[in-house]
């Protein structure tokens, strides 16, 4: 037999040939990489679903916990009352006042903030001169605090020395008592809101302006259909995915507002603009009563979850994607 048929490698085909021990390599790379997969995976998610357990579905769960306790706030022992701090906020006479005055302050902010901020939004997308500087300061009330943009507005809203009674004495008209009158109070908060906030609503859809295609607006020209027809007919359906992910975070934020009304009336006057999310403050740190106040934050969350699995169900079977 020669030197080259000894250093030929077995056929391992030909019978009585040996079986090959384990699997071939080809099987084992997919696995491997399969497993790199898990492990990137769990490395760059972990951290984020970790931090999503511990900051809000343990405290979510918590605060059901609590709920069913009659517990004040630095009192070592706690009673359990089942459903009875749910029982006592229905029963309650203020809160039919207080569902109202949520409801107000959230259909006014969120509408007020889609339609003054697609206004803002079309006009910012003009040429202008400077229009870089003016989407600046339109946005920048938003990331401003909301205690110090209230403070800064109770002294704007004042009766007697305040811009807002200046202006109005211009056209004739006396400054309302904003501090004292309950429905005065509940717009003046309103108006502070939407300033605050219309900024943001306005960046949003601006970035859904400048997505539409200037070939579809050139065709309408073309066509010789108005500016008012183009929008309504093809730019304003085209930024249906933008007023639907707007409506859903502005309505979530509006409902959970509570910075602007501490800094501006606390709630009152009268209870005039007490929200539930400024109920639950009252209840747990000026009360003490942490079980009813996790009561009614427990129904706040509820409110929330039916709204957006509205909005998702149905709303958004009208978007045009």
């Amino acid at each position: 037999m020669t030197s080259a048929a000894l250093d030929a490698p077995p056929d391992l085909t030909a019978p009585g040939s040996p079986a090959p021990s384990g699997p071939p390599p080809a099987r084992r790379r997919p696995r491997a990489r399969r497993w790199m997969s898990y492990l990137t995976f769990i490395a760059l998610a972990g951290p984020n679903v970790a931090l999503l357990v511990v900051f809000v579905y343990k405290p979510l769960v918590q605060s059901f916990q609590y709920s069913t306790l009659q517990w004040n706030i630095g009192s070592p022992t706690a009673r359990s009352v089942g459903l009875g701090n749910y029982v006592d906020w229905f029963q309650d006479p203020r809160t039919p006042e207080i569902l109202t005055t949520t409801a107000i302050f959230t259909v006014t902010t969120v509408g007020g903030s889609l339609v003054l901020g697609l206004l803002l939004a079309l006009l910012l997308n003009q040429r202008l001169a400077g229009r870089g500087i003016a989407r600046t300061v339109a946005f920048a009330p938003y990331v401003l605090s909301g205690i110090a943009v209230g403070m800064l507005w109770l002294f704007i809203f004042d009766p007697r020395y305040g811009l807002m009674s200046t202006v109005l004495a211009w056209i004739g008209l006396n400054s309302p008592d904003w501090y004292n009158d309950g429905p005065w109070a509940l717009a003046m908060v309103i108006i502070v809101y939407l300033w605050k906030n219309i900024g943001y609503v306005a960046l949003i859809y601006l970035a859904g302006l400048q997505a539409v295609p200037q070939d579809l607006r050139d065709a309408a020209a073309l066509d010789g259909a108005s500016s008012r027809r183009t929008l309504v007919s093809i730019v304003l359906p085209l930024l249906g995915p933008t007023t639907f992910f707007l409506s859903v975070t502005t309505l979530l934020s509006s409902l959970q507002s509570f910075d602007i009304i501490h800094a501006m009336t606390k709630g009152g006057p009268l209870g005039s603009t007490t929200t539930l999310m400024y109920q639950i403050y009252q209840e747990s740190f000026v009360s003490g009563r942490a079980g009813y106040a996790s009561a009614v934050a427990t129904i706040l969350f509820g409110i929330l979850l039916v709204i957006t699995l509205v909005q998702l169900k149905f709303v958004e079977r009208k978007v045009h994607y």
